[in-house]
């Protein structure tokens, strides 16, 4: 069942909105100021699906909130103002909320956003990350390129790329030769052929990997390879 997180100032608004996303199957947990929603966020943010912010509270506004959970988690956001002032609706989403809606508003098209939300992030946890950041570096899957902290391109040729490719998706595995071989060559490799130790040769030069003593691929005696930087992958 799905935890979402609703703070809101309004007893009654808080009642409502418990009563009618429980009947249609989500698990809530309620706070009524700033305050108490961290203290809420704090015990339950690995849990939760979905956060819903009151923009107005008596200690704090939702924008507040909206950057301290955003600091800490990727949680999709609603947020919820009386203000028809369209500057609200900016500074949220530009904070990292997923949706707003203006009050007075129906809990069934809250509820029709929600599930909106939930479709959309099912879809992205169900497909391939497209980023993979280790050290400064970003590998994109979609452009097949690599670029350092400062944004600029590392040259690598087309097996060097598939082949920091599988490195990434494996951190901290011991990947023998055969395996990378097959992977970037489609075939396995033969005792004296030595093509995949010059390939990792040229890629620790790429990524400024010190050959004597590499940090990234590290060479693991009689075993194979081991990429062991920490490594976090995303859809954008």
């Amino acid at each position: 069942m799905r935890k979402i997180l609703i703070v809101d100032d309004d007893q009654k608004t808080r009642t409502l909105l418990k009563t009618y996303l429980e009947k249609n199957q989500y698990e809530v947990r309620l706070a009524h100021n700033g305050e108490s929603f961290l203290a809420e966020f704090q015990r339950y943010a690995d849990e939760l699906s979905l956060v819903i912010l009151d923009v107005m509270l008596p200690d704090t506004d939702g924008f507040a909130l909206c950057k301290i959970v955003r600091q800490r988690s990727n949680v999709p956001i609603i947020m919820l103002t009386a203000s028809s002032d369209e500057t609200d609706r900016v500074v949220g989403l530009e904070l990292g909320a997923d949706d707003y809606m203006g009050k007075p508003y129906s809990p069934r098209e809250l509820l029709a956003r929600i599930k909106a939300i939930h479709r959309r992030v099912s879809i992205e946890n169900a497909l391939p990350p497209r980023f993979y950041r280790f050290v400064g570096f970003t590998l994109d899957t979609v452009e097949r390129t690599v670029r350092d902290a400062q944004g600029e391109l590392v040259l690598l040729t087309g097996l060097d790329f598939q082949l920091l490719k599988y490195f990434v998706e494996h951190p901290g595995d011991i990947l023998d030769r055969g395996i990378l071989c097959e992977q970037t060559r489609g075939r396995d490799s033969g005792p004296l052929d030595r093509s995949l130790d010059v390939q990792i040769s040229r890629m620790r030069l790429r990524l400024n990997d010190d050959g004597k003593q590499p940090a990234l691929i590290k060479t693991v005696r009689g075993a194979g390879y081991v990429f062991s930087a920490d490594v976090s992958a995303s859809h954008v």
